[in-house]
């Protein structure tokens, strides 16, 4: 059968029970075709195909039946549209004429072979327009007393439907038409089986009054087209009665449940059996996560490697910590090796990573590698949906994950949906790259709460999503006295806190990820790091030390920070022998051959800094191309006179921060020189801001954290210091769970009036 539907009011209206019924059972009938019967334009049909919920059309019949496409390539249908541009006489004659009536006003929306326009009933009743019309040979449409269209001779919504249901070779007793308003009349009356909606233009039902083949409804919207599903028989003589009568989704006991890549233990094989073992986790993240199960029933998603022998085997639910948390369960997702070297390793890195780092000339974009991503967020969806009860807290984390809201949302509109992105969020012009950005930003805007790390991640989100979806911004607020407004590349004077979509207000928020500092004091109190801390003093006697630790990658500015080293070797002889730069570098995963090419490059720098340089008892760069542990990293903080952090471009840098609080803790006085593009500059006040882009200005400003003077340097420590320690992981985690919960007011600016046009 074939569903030709109009929109507002429509196929979008009714209650959200009713929608979800309507569009689940379409998508659980594959012999159901849909086509779009709307009044709009397909530019302003696109944000409704970025939605999720919504099941998608397979034929758009737009612009009130002067446009006609196929649902999934968006192009015309042809030869239907070159029959109905050949009537059309062009939309500049039309306005020309039109500017005889200067009190009837052109609709600023988007149209193509039609020109529409404000217009009061009074003014409709004028001959002159009908004698207009047909002067233009157009066909003249007036609706819900205040539109008027002129459109191509002979073609309405009802007109291009039979000419789309004779070009597909579909039996018309196949076909249910439905609709709301006059300008739905020409495809209600076209002969089909058909239906007008509670609700719709009394005009409407007086003209089809005690027709047989036209339905009235007593229910609006999408209720209303389950009535006529019933009345006429389509899907059985009891139409979609069957439908609502199956069992509603399961739902399980979990009343928050974090979706998270990793298990929040670690996995691995002995003697071909797998064995668990605690997380070293890197920042503390984990452990923070898991205090909110202490009391409180909960799921923790994650995927897990099966090997092909034991998928049959494959344990779904196993215990976290039966003591610490009784009330938690580990869900583990089954993945194959392939899957997660495809989903996480390949096209995560080489696609997601890349762009949003805003390096997307690096990026590969392959269709069969999204695919699988959709499939691997499908099967997440559906364990969360399973584990999830009635109205439970969903907290989503980074982009491995974005198309999760959507699957969910789908399965589950009961659940209240947060996500926290990890990564940097970059501006609309770099976003837009990525093919599937409407499928993304469509996702992320099923949910309720979205929070990133800095506010200038959240208006970059903003901005691309307004180029899918047109948004109302609800609300704003200043960025001060939390973050830097023009102080760095990444400030920003206000952010915006919350917007409506049309279906959905989504709520955003901005909470850079704090520090374990537990984890720092632990390790200071150890002996281990304090004879190491004593090693590294007497080897850096009368030599200051400037350190370098990050990953292997080429958004950390590392080849930049060697050649601005040089640099300052060039133009500060005087350095000579008096500086060293200690560059601890993380290796990547071997199967991240990216990375190789960029390996190359930075040995052969170091080689050639040193061989330029070096003397006896000196070397310039002392390079470790491995990872140490925490402990030992924590003595190289302490120990350091600079902290030289260069990304060219990073969601936030826990780096900075662990040396910050290593230094405090150490009563130390080294100086943090950070990159401007880090996000960790719009929060960290009393660090040196660089750019990492200028070899000139990281030169300038790392000399200058090499002279400050104590005071000024014990200064702005203390202000690091203070940040770091007040805003640690613990409160980054209560602030957003207290923010998804309303708990905590997030917006505390000003507030907007609801109005499509952003006043910013």
């Amino acid at each position: 059968m074939l569903l030709a539907t109009d929109l507002d009011g429509t196929f979008l209206g009714g209650s959200s029970e009713s929608r979800l019924s309507l569009y689940q059972t379409i998508a659980a009938h594959p012999e159901i075709q849909l086509a779009y019967i709307s009044g709009r334009s397909l530019e302003a049909i696109l944000p409704l195909l970025s939605d999720p919920t919504l099941p998608q059309p397979d034929y758009i019949v737009a612009d009130v039946g002067a446009s006609l496409y196929l649902g999934d390539s968006l192009q015309p249908i042809q030869p239907l549209q070159n029959e109905i541009d050949e009537r059309w006489p062009g939309e500049s004659r039309i306005a020309s004429v039109m500017q005889r009536f200067p009190d009837i006003v052109r609709q600023d929306e988007p149209q193509l072979r039609r020109c529409s326009y404000y217009c009061s009933p009074e003014q409709a009743k004028d001959p002159e327009l009908a004698r207009l019309a047909n002067e233009l040979d157009c066909e003249m449409l007036y609706s819900a007393g205040h539109y008027l269209d002129f459109l191509p001779k002979g073609v309405n919504k009802g007109s291009s439907l039979k000419k789309l249901v004779e070009w597909l070779g579909i039996d018309g007793e196949e076909v249910l038409v439905a609709g709301d308003t006059m300008n739905d009349l020409a495809m209600l009356t076209a002969g089909f089986k058909a239906v007008c909606v509670g609700g719709s233009e009394p005009e409407l039902l007086e003209r089809t009054q005690g027709q047989t083949r036209v339905m009235h409804a007593s229910e609006s919207g999408c209720a209303g087209i389950i009535e006529a599903f019933a009345h006429f028989g389509f899907l059985g003589a009891h139409g979609m009665a069957a439908e609502n009568r199956r069992d509603e989704t399961q739902t399980g006991k979990a009343e928050l449940v974090m979706v998270y890549h990793r298990l929040p233990y670690e996995e691995h094989r002995v003697n071909g059996k797998v064995q668990r073992r605690r997380p070293k986790s890197p920042n503390g993240i984990i452990p923070t996560l898991l205090s909110f199960f202490s009391n409180q029933r909960g799921s923790w998603i994650a995927w897990s490697i099966y090997e092909d022998d034991d998928e049959e085997a494959f344990v779904t639910h196993t215990s976290v910590d039966a003591k610490q948390y009784p009330l938690l369960t580990a869900a583990r997702v089954p993945l194959t090796k392939a899957q997660v070297d495809t989903f996480y390793k390949r096209f995560s890195k080489e696609a997601f990573w890349p762009t949003l780092h805003t390096f997307w000339e690096r990026a590969h974009f392959r269709e069969e590698d999204w695919e699988i991503y959709c499939e691997v967020n499908r099967a997440f969806a559906e364990r969360t949906a399973e584990e999830a009860a009635e109205g439970a807290l969903i907290w989503i984390h980074d982009y491995n994950l974005w198309m999760v809201p959507a699957y969910l949302r789908e399965i589950r509109p009961d659940l209240r949906i947060a996500f926290f992105h990890h990564t940097y969020f970059p501006s609309a012009d770099v976003f837009n790259v990525l093919p599937w950005r409407r499928e993304i930003i469509g996702s992320l805007l099923q949910c309720d709460y979205v929070a990133f790390h800095i506010p200038r991640q959240v208006e970059n989100f903003v901005d691309v999503a307004r180029g899918v979806v047109p948004l109302t911004t609800l609300a704003r607020q200043s960025c001060a006295p939390r973050f830097l407004t023009y102080g760095c590349a990444v400030g920003l004077e206000r952010m915006t806190t919350a917007i409506d979509t049309g279906s959905r207000v989504v709520r955003l928020g901005a909470h850079p990820v704090g520090l374990d500092l537990d984890r720092i004091k632990n390790a200071l109190a150890q002996d281990v790091v304090s004879t190491r801390m004593d090693e590294l003093r007497r080897e850096f006697t009368g030599v200051k030390l400037i350190l370098s630790v990050e990953r292997l990658d080429y958004t950390k500015g590392i080849l930049e920070k060697l050649q601005a080293y040089e640099l300052l070797l060039d133009e500060n002889p005087e350095l000579h022998g008096k500086i060293t730069l200690v560059s601890i570098c993380v290796p990547a995963a071997r199967e991240m051959t990216i990375y190789d090419e960029l390996q190359t490059q930075i040995e052969q720098t170091i080689g050639h800094i040193n061989g330029r340089f070096a003397d006896v008892g000196w070397t310039p760069v002392q390079f470790y191309f491995r990872g140490f542990p925490f402990e030992e990293v924590v003595a190289w903080y302490a120990m350091a006179d600079v902290m030289w952090i260069t990304p060219l471009r990073d969601g936030l840098n826990l780096v900075a921060k662990e040396f910050a609080a290593t230094q405090g803790m150490t009563q130390g006085c080294g100086v943090l020189v950070l990159s401007e593009f880090a996000g960790a500059a719009a929060e960290l006040k009393g660090a040196i801001l660089t750019n990492p882009h200028d070899l000139h200005d990281l030169a300038r400003t790392c000399y200058l954290g090499l002279n400050l003077p104590r005071a000024e340097a014990a200064a702005r420590l203390r202000q690091l210091n203070d940040i770091v320690s007040y805003n640690d992981i613990q409160r980054w985690g209560e602030e957003f769970i207290a923010a998804i919960k309303g708990e905590q007011e997030v917006d505390t600016g000003e507030s907007l009036p609801r109005t499509s046009t952003d006043p910013a």
